[in-house]
């Protein structure tokens, strides 16, 4: 196990508009580093990207989470929490992520340093952050789901008219199409033309 002296850091650097510069980030982060004898193995930046991107849009970010998981690092070294995101979600998967590899946290604005054991008591408020964040998803989606109901909307697939029902069932009585391209022909999804070809079926069936 590395002591606090020998600690292999990633610095990542992250600025919103291609205007703005990291070199500020840099240089602070680096400065820290030398003091508190961190080796810096890799920089990871980010230029021009708003944090509100996911990692799949923030190139520097998605290497530094795979690198974490290589453990090419023992700790991760950010300007400010809102380098790593702006989603309260996104930012407590990011951080349970580096929990469970084991790799520390240094956040200079905000004071923290997970080899600490204030900075270790955040990663044990993961747990009850992420189960907020689920319990307000929860919520809005049964709240947007009774606001539906109350104004009489129909929740689901539209339900297929009569009409285009007789339809497809004339289609597949007449034979020569595939239940895909009856789908496809009616604008409707293959398990309808499927459900009336099963009843049409049992209807023809002798008793």
């Amino acid at each position: 196990m590395n002591t606090k002296s020998q600690k292999r850091i990633a610095l990542y650097l992250r600025v919103s508009t291609d205007g703005q510069t990291t070199e500020n980030q840099r240089l602070e982060l680096a400065k820290i580093a030398e003091q508190a004898g961190w080796e810096i193995v890799e920089t990871y930046e980010d230029q021009g990207i708003s944090g509100a991107k996911g990692r799949d849009q923030r190139p520097a970010f998605d290497k530094l989470c795979k690198d974490a998981a290589r453990r090419k690092f023992d700790m991760i070294a950010a300007w400010s929490v809102d380098r790593l995101g702006r989603s309260l979600q996104h930012l407590v998967t990011f951080l349970e992520e580096l929990h469970g590899l084991g790799i520390d946290l240094y956040l200079h604005q905000q004071g923290i340093d997970t080899t600490t054991p204030a900075g270790k008591a955040m990663f044990q408020m993961l747990g009850v952050f992420s189960e907020f964040e689920r319990a307000m998803i929860k919520d809005r989606v049964n709240a947007g789901l009774a606001r539906a109901k109350a104004e009489g909307k129909t929740l689901g697939r539209p339900k297929t008219s009569t009409d285009t029902e007789q339809a497809i069932i004339e289609a597949l009585t007449k034979g020569g199409k595939g239940m895909q391209k009856i789908a496809k022909e009616f604008g409707v999804g293959t398990s309808v033309v499927q459900r009336l070809a099963k009843a049409e079926a049992n209807l023809s069936m002798p008793i």
